[in-house]
């Protein structure tokens, strides 16, 4: 199991961006409106820029991990249900469109990394995370963004069970409703991770730079 109280070094370190596209967080978007009111009460895209800027800086990998599916939705079968059947219902991150991108606040810069092939909510499940973080010697990973009680929950399990130190950023991250935000970051987070803010995050990564 991962330790807690492993070192958090910028060249092990990758910080692990979940779903930063336009459906989730720009106006206009197919889900944004679900999620509008935590982005807002935890302030968690500026929050985000703010660490993407100073990590990258600090030389910790910058990984994308968008979600995209084929016009359809044949990925899914005919019954999607939970989380997924919203998708469908909304229409939203179809590959190749506006809902789709990663949002304008996060611009990719050369060296980061944008995972390809997510489909459901494990972030490790049917991409090659796993093999990108190995092959670059990551042992640590602090993962953010949508949904916290979703696919940042089932991202950090894994990466729990995989073996890497992982941390949660709880102020980089948004879900549908005020009571799931609080419930994942106060009562799930500690279970498989180490739950601390962006601010904290940056102090350890800074404090170990070479």
């Amino acid at each position: 199991m991962a330790n807690s109280r492993q070192l958090v070094e910028p060249h092990t370190t990758a910080l692990v961006l979940i779903e930063y596209q336009n459906d989730f967080l720009s106006e206009g978007g197919a889900m944004h409106d679900g999620v509008k009111q935590v982005l807002a009460s935890t302030n968690m895209l500026a929050h985000t820029v703010a660490v993407v800027e100073k990590a990258r800086s600090l030389g910790a990998t910058i990984m994308f991990l968008p979600i995209a599916f084929a016009e359809g939705f044949s990925e899914l079968g005919p019954n999607p249900y939970g989380i997924l059947k919203n998708v469908v219902e909304a229409n939203a991150f179809r590959k190749g469109s506006w809902g789709a991108e990663i949002v304008e606040a996060l611009p990719q810069q050369a060296g980061d990394i944008v995972v390809e092939g997510k489909r459901g909510l494990d972030g490790f499940a049917t991409t090659n995370l796993d093999f990108i973080l190995r092959s670059r010697g990551i042992t640590t990973i602090a993962v953010a963004g949508l949904l916290t009680n979703c696919c940042v929950e089932a991202t950090s399990r894994t990466g729990y069970e995989k073996g890497y130190n992982v941390i949660t950023l709880t102020d980089c991250t948004a879900t549908i409703g005020e009571e799931e935000q609080r419930l994942a970051v106060e009562k799930n987070f500690w279970m498989f991770s180490r739950p601390i803010t962006h601010l904290e995050f940056l102090a350890e990564l800074e404090s170990n730079a070479a």
